[in-house]
């Protein structure tokens, strides 16, 4: 090949990069000295609660608009998230730039006392609700959902409100017992953070679950055991799942069934923030705006089967379609203060106490 030749495929390399690194359209004008300073620090550090599997269309897409910038991706669970950001920070030592949480509640707690205010460029295509003092975004819009074992459950018993659940399991202990499964509260901020917002939505909600636990309730920390020992058999209906991870699921497995609660579905939106002393402070908020931004949305709900919390992507796994199909049953949790109630420690054991009593757990 010759010099001339080589010289010209250098050049056309520099220029693509340089037009996938280029800043957004309708982004800021200055925009553009964030990714230069992004590029310099190389990688960008996720603490996650989202599974590295359903991740890795968004990382894959954020390393190939911004090559030479990579993602370090760890996947925690909610209370290990939580305690380790907690550490860290308080031993000033390296931690994540980025917290991605499901635990709403636990990641606002720890927006409010570690995050760096940023305005998103993003922020006025979210809803209202999705962001807090320009500092915490709700990056997704999932409902949560009952998932049921389609050979065991009847169609015609399959409970549409949360009130059909606990009547059912009430009526037929012996069929039940030991057979309904939702998060160990203790174990799962996330559950914890959803037993708290099934309680603000139901004003019968600790005689529910007293009916939903009759039978013996078996307690996890963790989405995929629910599924997997509902889709088993060993567990005949689970209840506070997430739906992406159901639906990902059913796919592949005819014998998940998903119902939507009619009386309320609650949506979650994952709660992120950029680290006040992060390493890679502007490799981090070219995260958040990818995260946010239509591109990564769409990538979010068409390759990663996570409900996009825009309206403007494409198909209908997103606000509008959500909407269209749950309609005034759907209750997004708000990004806001309201969430960190019951995080204060006395009034959280007393929660913990009457859980524990009403379940016998």
């Amino acid at each position: 090949m010759s010099k001339k030749m080589n010289l010209l495929m250098i050049s056309m390399l520099a220029l693509n990069i340089g037009a996938a690194s280029a800043a957004p359209d309708n982004y800021p004008a200055d925009y553009q000295k964030i990714i230069d300073a992004a590029k310099k620090e190389g990688k960008v550090v996720i603490y996650s609660t989202t599974d590295t599997a359903a991740a890795a269309p968004i990382i894959k897409g954020f390393e190939a608009l911004y090559p030479g910038i990579s993602v370090e991706y760890n996947d925690m669970n909610s209370t290990e998230l939580y305690n380790r950001y907690i550490s860290e920070q308080a031993s000033s030592s390296g931690s994540g730039d980025v917290v991605w949480s499901s635990a709403m509640d636990t990641g606002l707690k720890l927006a409010k006392d570690y995050a760096m205010p940023y305005k998103s460029p993003e922020a006025d295509k979210l809803p209202s609700w999705a962001v807090w003092k320009e500092t915490a975004y709700g990056t997704t819009y999932e409902p949560l959902v009952f998932i049921y074992n389609k050979r065991l459950i009847k169609e015609d018993e399959v409970p549409k409100s949360h009130a059909d659940l606990a009547t059912l399991i009430k009526s037929q202990p012996d069929r039940f017992k030991n057979k309904v499964t939702t998060y160990d509260i203790e174990k799962s901020a996330l559950g914890f953070m959803l037993s708290v917002e099934d309680m603000k939505n139901d004003p019968k909600y600790f005689d529910h679950l007293k009916d939903i636990a009759s039978a013996g309730m078996v307690v996890q920390s963790s989405t995929g055991t629910m599924l997997e020992r509902v889709s088993s058999g060993e567990n005949l209906i689970g209840y506070n799942i997430l739906e992406p991870y159901a639906k990902s699921r059913a796919v592949k497995d005819p014998s998940l069934g998903i119902a939507y609660p009619e009386d309320y579905t609650l949506v979650l939106s994952r709660v992120s923030f950029i680290s006040d002393q992060a390493a890679h402070p502007n490799a981090a908020k070219l995260w958040l705006d990818y995260l946010l931004s239509q591109k990564g949305q769409d990538i979010l709900a068409n390759q990663a089967n996570i409900t996009s919390i825009r309206d403007d992507i494409t198909g209908d796994n997103d606000v509008a379609g959500t909407t269209k199909l749950l309609g005034n049953a759907l209750k997004p949790i708000p990004v806001n203060e309201s969430l960190l109630e019951y995080l204060e420690q006395n009034k959280r054991l007393d929660y913990l106490k009457k859980w524990r009593a009403t379940t016998g757990k």
